[in-house]
């Protein structure tokens, strides 16, 4: 019997019994009479996961064991996967499930995906799996292909916020260069604003049926203070609220002011890519850019966010360095 705390700080308890896994999920850590009570009651119901049963039947218990204490997004990730499994592999007992059959599979839908998808496809199938018990390694993946998206400079950034001024959207484009993601700036209400300080503790996301909703937000580091210039912070008052349109339109909003300024398209989400870029390069220390942007350890930020605003000077720089030997 094992209990493990879960990144929401719920706290799952497993089981192995006869060949079987039984789980059981709690809002709080649970002591031993509880676990024990938990086990005995998982005995008397049918089990939810077992290896004797299909490949089908492990994805759907998977499922069911995690509904509590996954986001609704992450949910329905794990449902468009789920229409996209062969159903001849869907059939297959998951006790005569081999790496050679899952690899097949993998290679299968690698076909016609990106490679981040099958590296999520790959990973669901085998996280399925080992939580039944099966010992089995994780397949082969392609090579992801090195991202090539565009990051704003600063001059775009200027004539970004130039092209929102004194309009109803200019608080919301400012906020993006706080670092704030999408599903943060979302769900941020006047509620949240305190003088100067915004307390960014959840967000909007899109559920299975398609609806937005409001959560908390994705990790502990996410839950932060993010202090404002207080301009904007005035400007938010002034305006009486932060954003209240759908949750696409500043995406194409964006859209459009890249268009009219003849500058390249990047997704919203570049905005806070640029503000850590923009703050190493401004020399300020990982550690205090994790921490207002909500990263959860630096490599993560370092991997995604640390554009090459500081290489592209530090380039220049060589470029003069080197021909001032010639002189």
């Amino acid at each position: 019997m094992s209990l493990e705390k879960l990144p929401s700080g719920h706290y799952r308890l497993r089981k192995m019994v006869d060949g079987k896994l039984y789980t059981r999920t709690f809002d709080h850590k649970p002591n031993q009479s509880e676990c024990e009570k938990a086990i005995a009651s998982c005995l008397k119901d049918k089990p939810t996961l077992s290896m004797s049963g299909t490949v089908r039947q492990c994805v759907k218990g998977y499922m069911d064991s995690k509904s509590n204490v996954l986001s609704p997004s992450t949910i329905k990730g794990y449902t468009s996967i789920l229409k996209q499994i062969d159903d001849g592999f869907m059939d297959i007992k998951m006790e005569d499930l081999t790496l050679p059959m899952l690899q097949n599979e993998v290679n299968r839908y690698a076909q016609n995906h990106s490679a981040k998808s099958v590296s999520n496809y790959s990973g669901f199938l085998t996280s399925v799996a080992r939580f039944v018990g099966l010992n089995i390694q994780s397949p082969t993946l392609p090579t992801k292909e090195r991202s090539t998206a565009y990051i704003p400079s600063k001059n775009d950034i200027k004539r970004i916020v130039d092209y929102f001024k004194d309009t109803e959207y200019e608080v919301a484009i400012l906020l993006t260069l706080y670092g704030l993601r999408r599903s943060e700036l979302m769900a941020l209400t006047l509620d949240d604003l305190s003088r100067n300080t915004l307390t960014i503790n959840k967000a909007k996301v899109e559920a299975l049926a398609g609806e937005w909703i409001t959560k908390t937000t994705k990790t502990t580091n996410s839950t932060r203070e993010v202090i404002i210039s207080d301009e904007l912070s005035d400007k938010i008052r002034k305006q009486g609220f932060i954003y209240r349109r759908s949750v696409g339109y500043l995406r194409d909003l964006l859209d459009k002011a890249q268009s009219d300024l003849d500058i390249p398209h990047f997704p919203l989400h570049k905005m806070r890519h640029f503000f850590a870029s923009y703050m190493h390069d401004q020399g300020y220390s990982d550690q205090q850019i994790m921490s207002a942007g909500g990263w959860k350890t630096n490599q993560v930020m370092r991997s995604v966010y640390q554009h090459a605003l500081d290489i592209q000077t530090a380039k220049q720089n060589m470029a003069s360095d080197i021909a001032s030997l010639t002189e």
